[in-house]
């Protein structure tokens, strides 16, 4: 079976949604206007029990089965980015400096179809939570909801999420049982040494010179310090300092990201930081400081929570369109939250021959929403099945 007919029947609808969403793009938990715009779909839909405000802009609906069963959840993230957008699309952003470059005015899309469609069929045992969940890219709005007790709440037995994937064919399905998305820590070095004139550096302590070097001995935690088969990537992604072309600064600034799978690996490169910024900043007589934050943890998916995604992706896919046993990736995703409290499954949806994610010209496919809304509709119709089905 492909898509769901009577989903694939309301996509010209789903588009109408998606391109809305994405000319109004909101930040962080900040996303009031799309939080409501979901709401009045929801309520057209006949939808009556809607929680608002979790997490500031989030948005729990509960759709009722026929009878009584568990509560699946199934999420999407409603959040933009802070880009200025370059597409030239007719539905392109009208606020300036914000955009959907990641695809969740798509991901809220596919649920909101999904809601559409079980809030008229009812084709299941239990009660399906629709999660429309802010500030995934920045604020960790997906924690914030753990923690005003969602999950518990709502009586959550097993999540679900989707993802768009550019350079992917539109419509296929990818994921992995275990890791499937990192962790991300961020790591900052301030330092203070004496500035002076360019042209008299020894009477100076350079810091430019110290975060050089600091950032060079970085490097070489993964290469020297770690075994090369786990996965871990560390980065210096900024270093800011300096005026002028003929003064010696006083302080300098550098930071970066984290990314592994591995709480041991994790401990080992806050270490290793510690000590080169102890080092470095002796052997070149300056102060530096190391703050190291950290940030969204690795993304699990349960084993059989993902097996069952899987049986279900391959129902609405075509014939060799999923796969099973992606390689993980590199990137973070605040679900990590939801599934650390509850098993389930994240998952991957090809978005065709697209931008990038976070690029300013990057643009969600229409022609994806049907398949994740089937994806999320036939997750809850197997996994709620009615006696009589």
């Amino acid at each position: 079976m492909p898509i769901i007919n009577r989903i694939s029947a309301f996509s010209e609808d789903m588009t109408e949604w998606r391109r809305h969403l994405h000319k109004h793009p909101e930040l962080g938990q900040q996303c009031h206007e799309t939080a409501a715009y979901v709401v009045d779909r929801l309520r057209e839909f006949g939808i009556e029990e809607i929680h608002e405000g979790i997490a500031i802009s989030g948005v729990v609906a509960i759709i009722e089965g026929r009878s009584e069963g568990r509560t699946i959840g199934l999420r999407a993230d409603m959040d933009a980015l802070p880009i200025t957008e370059a597409t030239g699309a007719e539905w392109a952003s009208v606020n300036d400096g914000k955009m959907h470059a990641c695809g969740h005015d798509g991901h809220t899309t596919m649920l909101l179809g999904a809601a559409k469609y079980l809030s008229e069929t009812r084709n299941f045992a239990g009660r399906i939570a629709l999660i429309f969940q802010p500030a995934e890219e920045t604020g960790g709005g997906a924690e914030l909801m753990v923690e005003e007790g969602v999950l518990e709440r709502f009586d959550i037995s097993e999540v679900y999420a989707l993802h768009n994937m550019p350079g992917t064919p539109v419509g296929q399905f990818y994921t992995t049982p275990g890791p499937i998305m990192a962790s991300v820590d961020t790591f900052h070095v301030d330092i203070k040494g004496v500035g002076g004139h360019g042209a008299y550096p020894h009477e100076t302590r350079d810091p430019i010179t110290a975060a050089l070097s600091i950032g060079q001995a970085m490097a070489t935690i993964v290469s020297r310090n770690h075994y090369a088969l786990n996965d871990l990537v560390v980065s210096v992604t900024m270093i800011h300092a300096g005026t002028a072309d003929n003064i010696i600064p006083e302080t300098a600034y550098l930071g970066g990201t984290v990314r592994t799978f591995d709480k041991d690996v994790k401990a080992m490169v806050k270490q290793r930081m510690s000590e080169i910024v102890a080092g470095q900043a002796a052997s070149f007589g300056v102060e530096a400081t190391l703050r190291y934050d950290e940030g969204y943890p690795a993304t699990l998916n349960a084993p059989d929570q993902t097996a069952f995604a899987v049986e279900v992706a391959r129902e609405v896919a075509a014939e060799g369109q999923v796969i099973d046993t992606a390689t993980r990736e590199m990137g973070a995703e605040d679900f990590a939250y939801f599934l650390e409290k509850t098993p389930g499954s994240y998952l991957f949806v090809g978005n065709g021959d697209t931008a990038g994610l976070h690029q300013p010209d990057f643009d969600f496919d229409d022609a994806t929403a049907p398949y994740g809304a089937s994806f999320f509709a036939r997750i809850a119709e197997r996994a709620l099945p009615l006696e009589d089905a």
